[in-house]
């Protein structure tokens, strides 16, 4: 049986996961519209399969599949991140840890719907990106006329 909590757990988390990452932004212009939509998107479509999740995975049974599973999403997280340098102009390397802090927003709204903390973070994610953006992607901000 406990092997049969794990399969289904981790194979929940990758499909959460994978979902999540098909809602990625397209490029520069669309990063507005995915930070507005993504955690409400999630905390509806998932919101409940992150609590059941999270259940399982802080269990001190499952604590150690729970650890195994989040170690891989570093890599994925990173490859991840590498695809959307080319459309956003902005290196990986950079990339990569706001996608945790934007994973960490929309799990912590989709699992206790607290607006404030998620609504502070995507704030402070909108205007570093848009720092970043200006810094290694100046030619994506149209121009004023």
């Amino acid at each position: 049986m406990d092997d049969l909590i794990i399969q289904s757990t981790e194979y929940c988390m990758s499909k959460v996961e994978q979902d999540f990452l098909a809602k990625a932004p397209t490029d520069v212009k669309d990063l507005g519209r995915f930070l507005d939509e993504i955690p409400y998107w999630t905390a509806q479509t998932h919101g409940k399969k992150y609590r059941l999740m999270y259940q399982v995975y802080t269990h001190p049974k499952y604590r150690e599949y729970g650890k195994k599973f989040f170690a891989g999403v570093d890599a994925r997280y990173t490859e991840y991140a590498k695809r959307l340098e080319g459309k956003l102009g902005i290196p990986y390397q950079i990339i990569t840890p706001l996608i945790f802090i934007l994973v960490r927003a929309c799990v912590h709204y989709a699992l206790f719907e607290d607006e404030f903390y998620m609504k502070s973070q995507i704030a402070v994610l909108k205007e570093t990106l848009e720092l970043f953006v200006r810094k290694y992607n100046p030619n994506a901000i149209p121009k004023e006329d």
